[in-house]
């Protein structure tokens, strides 16, 4: 680091980073093919639109329909998609084609992420989409057809996983990600025979370093995933996209187990992102941290306090940093068994405290992280050699053991589970949006269960769920089920069946933050402001005049409050969200009033079935002279 510090050129590339993040967006969305090949190669471009130009901002690959990210910078922007049959890079007349909105400019403010931007391709006739036939995509660093959709199959020797993209994910983060992206690879078709395994490196770190681990592994009982991400970027960032791909991969495959083993800040990414959104993955039962600074890097604390260019994960490995201290303000989620590896092989000095070669003991033993733990061990290695050691290895394997056993005796219980089917009242040709199966526990002993589902995917089995009475109901935005909710027990040696109809409704959702706020990066994840003291939100239009008045109440979260309100359709505000719902097509004036704040108005567009992406309020502070 200190010699980083020393190095001109890599200072101006990470300020220059770090400017590009602080007025860029990243873009977020899911390409559906309902008529076309399945396995299409498909290219998804953002570009700014004039009269006679298109001038692309950024463009992703991907080896089928899926979900896709670009970064843009903030301001208006088309998003397209196309399937390229040729692999030529260029949209060819004849190629199937879709893209958001119908047309419309997406508009994306700075930093963060704008969701729900998804594209059907169609057969239909290429000049009626935007983009200009014969339109190629500008070269990248990384010249391949390289897919970012999830899923897609690696060869770990390809150049794209070689030290020089590691170290380049590290040091020119904003270049890793605009040409090679973040994704889960596999190394093979997936199996639902075989547990998977996601594997998540750290510090300028690829899946090249997983090697010994998934050659020593038992292959036919386990499939290695592995989280490859530009290890530069906010801690925070990486564990929001991590959560975009598990979620899309578990919609697709519906596994119902995977574990997870991290290595170095690897770890502080899988945790951030287990305390953040574990709960919405009940198949997550295993998680093994390697060498992670709990307690963050004192290094990282002298580059932010001394360096003209800070690389973001610097921030978040501080000692005492709001990462650190919001990772460890809740424990981990209930179904995780959590082992702690730590090597103890390095150095002591006046200058080092004792050390593997890289992290102190002091840190990688952070108390905090050892109350989660079920079982810590300490190997003699360093902080490289750790994932090559036969001792680690041997370890590893029968934790592994212990957990299949485990997962096979709950598999043998019969019953347990359910069945599910649902249809949406909506034409194919339009996006379906996110879809989640809600699982409401009335002993109040079992907590609640939210299980992704694929909007086209009915009749599949769920489950084991714990013996009991539930509430069940399917939640997808912009529509409301029938029936609502439907009562059902689950218990051993029986499989129940419930059956949902999806109806469009109109509805606006909204978060409120302050102007004066430092920017969030692109990519991380945009969270409302719980301080702002919201007076009234009134939305005016088609008949409808409503005000909201925020519930002053921090007792119940997201997953409390938004299911009951959303089923029943209930208008709400609390802690810097609020929901309109039911609302006829139409346009709508909304009229945002906060203590110490300008007035907030804007005129916003309903339709039924349109779950377009989150209104972003962002609030300019009353000058101080204001009556």
């Amino acid at each position: 680091m200190l010699a980083f510090l020393l190095a001109g050129c890599a200072i101006l590339q990470v300020r220059e980073d770090v400017e590009t993040l602080h007025q860029s967006t990243v873009l977020v969305g899911i390409v559906s093919s309902p008529t076309s090949n399945p396995d299409m190669p498909v290219v998804v471009a953002a570009y700014a639109r004039t009269d006679t130009e298109r001038a692309i901002v950024h463009y992703t690959t991907l080896h089928e329909p899926g979900p896709y990210e670009l970064m843009a910078p903030a301001g208006t922007h088309n998003i397209v998609a196309f399937g390229d049959k040729n692999r030529n890079l260029t949209y060819d007349r004849g190629e199937p084609a879709g893209q958001v909105l119908g047309a419309e400019q997406v508009s994306a403010p700075a930093g963060g992420v704008s969701g729900h931007l998804d594209i059907v391709l169609s057969d239909q006739d290429s000049d009626q989409i935007d983009l200009p036939v014969g339109t190629p995509m500008p070269p990248k660093g990384y010249d391949g057809f390289h897919s970012t959709a999830p899923g897609a199959i690696a060869d770990l020797d390809d150049y794209l996983f070689s030290d020089e993209y590691g170290n380049k994910g590290y040091w020119a983060s904003v270049d890793f990600f605009r040409e090679v992206g973040g994704n889960v690879y596999f190394l093979e078709p997936y199996d639902p025979e075989k547990i998977p395994i996601l594997f998540v490196h750290g510090v300028t770190g690829s899946p090249q370093n997983w090697r010994t681990f998934f050659e020593g592994i038992d292959r036919s009982r386990y499939q290695p995933w592995f989280f490859y991400y530009p290890s530069g970027s906010s801690i925070d960032s990486m564990s929001h996209l991590l959560f975009w791909k598990l979620q899309n991969l578990q919609t697709k495959y519906q596994f119902k187990e995977l574990h997870i083993t991290a290595h170095s800040m690897g770890g502080l990414v899988v945790r951030s992102f287990l305390v953040n959104y574990g709960p919405l993955f009940p198949s997550i039962t295993n998680f093994v941290s390697i060498s992670t600074p709990w307690g963050g890097e004192e290094l990282a604390e002298i580059g932010v306090q001394y360096s003209p260019g800070v690389i973001p994960a610097w921030i978040d490995m501080q000692p005492g940093s709001k990462l650190l201290n919001s990772i460890f303000s809740r424990h981990l989620p209930p179904g995780v068994d959590y082992y702690l590896f730590f090597g103890h092989k390095g150095n002591r000095n006046v200058f080092r405290p004792n050390n593997d070669n890289a992290v102190t003991l002091a840190s990688q033993l952070d108390p905090r992280s050892q109350q989660d733990a079920k079982m810590i061990y300490g190997f003699n290695e360093d902080h490289v050699s750790i994932l090559s050691s036969d001792q680690v290895i041997a370890q590893y394997n029968a934790i592994l053991a212990d957990t299949y056993q485990r997962s096979k005796a709950a598999e043998a219980t019969p019953g347990n589970r359910l069945r599910v089917e649902y249809s949406f009242d909506y034409p194919r040709s339009r996006p379906r949006p996110e879809t989640a199966l809600y699982i409401h526990s009335v002993d109040r002993e079992n907590g609640d269960t939210w299980v992704y589902l694929s909007p086209e995917d009915t009749g599949r089995v769920h489950g084991p769920f714990p013996s009991g009475k539930y509430e069940v109901s399917i939640i997808a935005p912009a529509f409301v089920p029938e029936p609502v909710r439907v009562p059902v027990r689950i218990e051993e040696g029986m499989i129940p069946s419930v059956e949902f109809s999806m109806k469009p409704v109109g509805y606006i959702r909204g978060i409120v933050v302050r102007n004066e706020e430092p920017g969030i990066q692109a990519g991380g994840n945009r969270q409302p402001d719980t301080e702002v003291e919201i007076e009234s939100i009134t939305l005016r239009g088609n008949g409808i005049h409503r005000t909201l008045m925020p519930l002053q109440t921090t007792e119940y979260g997201w997953a409390e409050l938004y299911p009951e309100h959303y089923l029943s359709q209930n208008d709400y505000s609390s802690q810097g969200t609020f929901f309109f719902f039911g609302l006829p097509s139409g346009k709508y004036d909304l009229i945002l009033k906060a203590k110490g704040y300008e007035p907030y108005t804007r005129t916003w567009d309903v339709e039924a079935g349109e779950y377009q992406n989150s209104l972003i309020v962002q609030l300019i502070k009353t000058p101080p002279d204001s009556p």
